[in-house]
């Protein structure tokens, strides 16, 4: 099957997320299957190509129409882990992709709907086009759209679309249709001024099939608040929508041949995970002569991962006998000036240290030696984080949200035998009841070190790998390509 991906990220080379991560380790584990894989990114002028050869231009130049233009596009050719990347290069002055960085630039929005509308151009063409579609998010939810416009069902490349986080819909002023071809009222729009157009309901309505990264948050996204507002249209394609959990990268994530770590180990020599909390002791200047657990914290600082928790967890962890390492960034100014204050204050104790920033190989460190890690999200669509914890030994605090409730098995509360349960979970997003989580793992580590050890020893024989969800993406697309329906037309409203 060729198998075309389509998207703002791919790791290694442009990544600023979890999406990058996404669509890298799907991508060669279907490659590694013997699919046909080719990435479609835009070419921006930030790729981190390191030392590999720079990218080829494929004989072809696409004439992508855009606000009342014919813009010229070269197609670029990359090879990566076992599959093709293409990249899509503008040359215009409009510098779509260059600009340093791959979000957060006033005009987005035209960026990407400029991108997705060179992404048709480029599949339609006879010798490009792929067996399946499979569109990620805001940034290419206009792509379906488009190809519903431009083409009839039977003749219609079948659309796989995955919704990553519905926390970034994709709201844009309508009239940004009509710059890329369409029917302004092919969306409905709000009756704001000016009027704005949701694109990732779009994408919603017109692809083939719909999921997102976890069970668990495709139930939330219908059910609860957690849709933020698109509850209504999930729940008129629940014939097509569900949910597929992620995996994690494990030739990355790996604590038996980790480089990054001064101490490999796994779970047959459990104990070496022991010169890792050491090594992490001394690199942060943490007190090294104690029987304290080290409890970590390696996130992203905004409101989505819970940061009021995370604030009162660090003090309430220290208060009970822990020791505090925090690994993270804030975008938001607020958050990163309460975070900045937290430290300053923190500066003195010699068992709690905040790294302010973000150090790759600081992060495969505290995975390795800490004991414990704190997720007090309000929403995980997935999360990776607890999925390489629980692969090097460290068990995972975390509220029972989206993936985070798919993976975790509560230590006193799950049904499951023993031998599947894998850390700590709480309900409400407060104070009082991410006390009681860490409360109890903090007891059963100092009463019955032999039964927290069986937790570690749990976690890491669980099989977080992209195997099993691969097969599940390729029976995704199978049912796209048996589906080929669309809900309306180019002249209809979605």
């Amino acid at each position: 099957m060729h198998i075309a991906m389509v998207s703002a990220e791919c790791a290694p080379i442009a990544k600023a997320g979890g999406l990058g991560d996404f669509v890298q380790g799907l991508a060669r584990e279907l490659a590694q299957v013997g699919e046909r894989v080719e990435v479609i990114l835009p070419a921006y002028d930030s790729l981190r190509l390191d030392a590999r050869a720079p990218p080829s231009v494929i004989e072809c130049t696409l004439q992508v129409p855009f606000a009342g233009e014919s813009i010229a596009c070269q197609v670029l050719a990359l090879s990566l882990d076992g599959y093709e990347c293409r990249l899509i290069a503008p040359r215009s002055v409009h510098g779509f992709f260059e600009r340093g960085r791959l979000y957060g630039e006033p005009d987005d929005a035209e960026r990407f709907a400029f991108f997705s509308r060179a992404v048709v151009e480029y599949v339609s063409r006879p010798e490009a086009r792929p067996d399946v579609l499979h569109c990620n998010d805001w940034q290419t939810g206009l792509v379906p759209v488009l190809l519903a416009a431009c083409a009839t069902a039977p003749t219609r490349i079948p659309v796989c679309y995955t919704l990553h986080n519905v926390g970034y819909q994709g709201w844009v002023e309508a009239d940004l249709l009509t710059r890329v071809g369409l029917d302004a009222a092919c969306l409905p729009a709000d009756p704001g001024d000016p009027p704005r157009v949701n694109l990732m309901q779009g994408g919603i309505v017109a692809a083939d099939v719909v999921n997102t990264v976890s069970p668990r948050y495709a139930w939330e996204i219908q059910n609860t608040e957690q849709g933020q507002g698109l509850q209504a249209c999930v729940q008129r394609y629940r014939d097509k929508f569900g949910g597929i959990l992620n995996g994690i990268d494990e030739t990355v994530w790996d604590p038996r041949t980790d480089p990054l770590i001064p101490a490999n180990f796994g779970p047959e020599t459990l104990p070496r995970k022991a010169l890792n909390r050491q090594a992490l002791r001394a690199r942060l200047g943490l007190e090294t002569a104690v029987e304290r657990p080290i409890m970590a914290v390696v996130s992203r600082l905004d409101r989505q991962k819970g940061v009021e928790l995370i604030a009162h967890g660090i003090q309430h962890g220290l208060e009970s006998g822990a020791q505090i390492a925090l690994l993270g960034t804030a975008l938001e100014p607020a958050i990163a000036e309460r975070f900045a204050h937290l430290k300053s204050t923190l500066g003195a104790s010699p068992h709690a240290h905040l790294e302010l920033g973000y150090d790759e190989s600081l992060a495969h460190l505290l995975y390795a030696g800490a004991d414990m890690i704190l997720i007090p999200s309000f929403y995980e669509p997935c999360g990776l984080t607890q999925l390489i914890a629980m692969r090097y030994g460290t068990v995972p605090i975390a509220r029972r949200v989206g993936g985070l409730a798919d993976t975790i098995q509560d230590a006193n509360y799950s049904t499951a035998p023993f031998e599947s349960r894998n850390g700590y979970l709480f309900d409400e997003p407060t104070a009082e009841a991410l006390e009681g989580a860490m409360n109890r793992a903090l007891e059963l580590w100092r009463t019955f070190p032999s039964y927290f050890s069986q937790l570690r020893l749990n976690g890491m024989r669980g099989d977080y790998s992209w195997h099993q969800p691969a097969r599940d993406y390729l029976g995704l697309y199978a049912y796209a390509r048996q589906a080929q329906g669309f809900a309306g037309s180019a002249s209809s409203t979605i």
